[in-house]
């Protein structure tokens, strides 16, 4: 897509193919063929026939170089108290997955799998972080989106675009499938907004209580905040760019544009919690054909994650009540991929009936 051309999400509609359907469907015959039975591995089956089409392979390559990535920004919505958290403060926990210390850290490293971290929208001195995190930064913060747009459209463009190099970059060094995270403080509260948007609801019915967690008050704020919100977020509701800008934010942006991109270049994407869901329904209303890309990797909790994998018909691989987002739900999915993978490609097929001279059947019949 030509970075001197303005934006324009529906492009991608045209750019986007879906996985190979002939490769599935010839995945599909030699699993009738594999000695286990089949449907005795459940979701292993549809996993592996779906990771067939997306590497256009009829025998599954190993997942050898995922990678978790993180897109991490504030929201001003959370001075409104919708938080568990202080507003402003998305650096610390990201310092915190920087130094080991968190529980996605924790599961990369048992995993072996790196993490990247991307600052879309911080709002804290560039120099709290590694300059390799906050170099890409579109702004500081995002606007209170209740009474003010998240971004500008020049900052919209800028975040969704950032996305897209992020996909390129992660595609071109080899990446074989992405993990992807969030790291915000107030950023399920746009989240819920642009799902109650996008699906027709009232707030009630999207807002919940958050990874950090949130006591009745506070959740009556974050209703009222999203709904006020949604105030605003209608009258643009058939412009995706100009929805994230007026409720969105710039690490949501970024990720929009990373999920439409990453489909683009046929990159398999694991999703986690309700701001990936979020974005993903954005892109998918940009280009009906990306969800065929990614994987839900869990159930958050959330309500708005709930009814936004619906919308997709995405059904999630695990239901662990794992809250702390960052990517962790999703990563915790990993391993059942990989699973599929090697299932699809390494079980060896039934042997072929034989006649009484030792001639295959199938090649007596010739």
């Amino acid at each position: 897509m030509d970075p001197l051309h303005p934006l324009n999400l529906d492009d991608f509609s045209d750019l986007i193919e879906r996985p190979d359907g002939g490769i599935r469907r010839d995945a599909e015959e030699r699993r009738e063929r594999l000695a286990v039975r089949a449907g005795a591995l459940g979701r292993l089956d549809e996993l592996g026939e779906w990771l067939s089409a997306a590497q256009s392979a009829v025998r599954v390559r190993a997942i050898e170089q995922p990678k978790v990535l993180v897109f991490a920004g504030d929201h001003g919505i959370a001075a409104q108290e919708v938080s568990g958290r202080p507003a402003g403060t998305a650096h610390v926990l990201v310092r915190e997955l920087l130094d080991g210390a968190s529980p996605l850290a924790v599961l990369a490293r048992s995993m072996d799998v790196p993490v990247r971290v991307v600052d879309a929208g911080l709002d804290c001195d560039p120099e709290l972080l590694p300059e390799a995190v906050t170099r890409h930064r579109v702004r500081r913060g995002s606007g209170r989106i209740d009474v003010e747009d998240a971004l500008t459209p020049e900052e919209t463009e800028a975040a969704v675009r950032l996305g897209m190099a992020i996909a390129d970059e992660e595609a071109d060094s080899g990446t074989d499938l992405v993990v992807l995270g969030d790291l915000s403080v107030g950023g399920t509260t746009p989240a819920s907004t642009l799902i109650a948007a996008l699906c027709g609801t009232d707030a009630s019915v999207v807002t919940g209580r958050g990874g950090a967690g949130i006591d009745d008050l506070a959740w009556m704020r974050k209703c009222a905040a999203i709904r006020d919100s949604l105030r605003r977020a209608r009258p643009v509701l058939g412009d995706q760019l100009a929805l994230l800008g007026a409720v969105g934010g710039a690490d949501l942006a970024a990720t929009t544009g990373f999920l439409l991109q990453a489909a683009v270049r046929r990159m398999p994407v694991i999703l986690d919690g309700v701001v990936g869901a979020a974005c993903a329904l954005v892109a998918q209303r940009a280009a009906f054909r990306a969800p065929d890309w990614w994987l839900a990797g869990q159930v958050s909790g959330e309500p708005a994650q709930t009814k936004a994998l619906d919308r997709m018909a995405l059904n999630p691989l695990l239901d662990q009540g794992v809250l702390v987002g960052e990517g962790t739900g999703a990563l915790l999915a990993l391993p059942l991929v990989r699973a599929a993978a090697a299932l699809a490609a390494e079980l060896p097929e039934r042997p072929r009936p034989t006649t009484a001279d030792g001639t295959a059947a199938a090649d007596a019949a010739v």
